[in-house]
């Protein structure tokens, strides 16, 4: 493992591995290198790939110095430094590759660095939604912003595994779970992913503002509203592509997802 000092002095850790093209890999809310996809996604590129595996700010072993965690746009611009410097450490170009809702943040740090840093962007579902679901994304981040201004880590993270989808049952074991208290350490980084999906549409002058190439990926076997992002994403960019990963759910394996990124990122 190796830290970089970002901008506003946040420590972020992270690996790197592999050969070829580099690819940065974004993930989504609560996820982190030792928790969430990105490992096993990571080892099924580094063959043909420079992987860079980092932990987000305030999660795994990542410092977060952010004064507010609720000024959202202060949040994005953070997290675009962090992606900025890794960016660097890797030899100053990489593609960027973001699951859920790291797919906006992945997104809005290729708009504002440029094609010269970030030649390509991928993402995988990214949890745009239809109109008819925008009035749950807005009572959520209305809830979400109260809690942790409350305090009420436990509130915000439960609100969190309602929304995408959690029983209760399933959230009273986490409740009761040795893990329960490191989850709740996450909480702040919520408002991370929230302030990058800002309303939760596809964020079309977003998409224009990108340049370079984009690839939005949905696996086949994914709920319908969850293909509306990668879609969006597609249809929105320049230059965009979508594609079906075979099989797959949200929760997309490496194997799977790894021949769309090395034919993306080297073609």
């Amino acid at each position: 493992m190796s830290t970089l000092t970002s901008s506003d002095g946040s420590t972020i850790a992270y690996e790197i591995d592999g050969s070829g093209p580099a690819i940065v890999l974004v993930d989504g809310a609560t996820c982190f290198r030792d928790a969430g996809p990105m490992r096993p996604i990571a080892a099924a590129l580094r063959e043909r790939l420079t992987v860079v595996l980092y932990d987000r700010r305030g999660r795994g072993e990542s410092s977060d110095r952010l004064a507010d965690p609720s000024a959202r746009a202060d949040a994005v611009a953070r997290e675009i430094e962090d992606l900025a410097a890794l960016v660097d450490a890797v030899g100053g170009s990489a593609t960027l590759f973001g699951m859920s809702s790291g797919g906006a943040l992945a997104l809005a740090a290729t708009a504002a660095l440029g094609a010269e840093r970030v030649p390509r962007v991928a993402v995988y579902e990214p949890p745009y939604l239809p109109d008819s679901m925008l009035p749950s994304a807005e009572a959520y981040t209305r809830e979400l912003a109260g809690a942790l201004a409350a305090d009420d880590r436990a509130a915000a993270v439960e609100l969190f595994l309602r929304r995408v989808g959690v029983p209760e049952a399933g959230i009273e074991g986490m409740r009761n779970s040795p893990g329960w208290e490191s989850t709740l350490a996450l909480a702040p980084t919520l408002a991370y992913d929230d302030a990058a999906m800002g309303d939760s549409r596809v964020p079309d002058d977003l998409l224009q503002a990108v340049s370079v190439p984009v690839l939005a990926l949905a696996g086949e076997q994914t709920p319908g509203f969850l293909r509306v992002g990668a879609e969006g994403v597609a249809s929105g960019a320049q230059d965009g592509d979508f594609e079906v990963v075979a099989g797959q759910t949200h929760d997309v394996s490496g194997e799977a997802v790894a021949p769309h990124l090395i034919r993306f990122v080297t073609g």
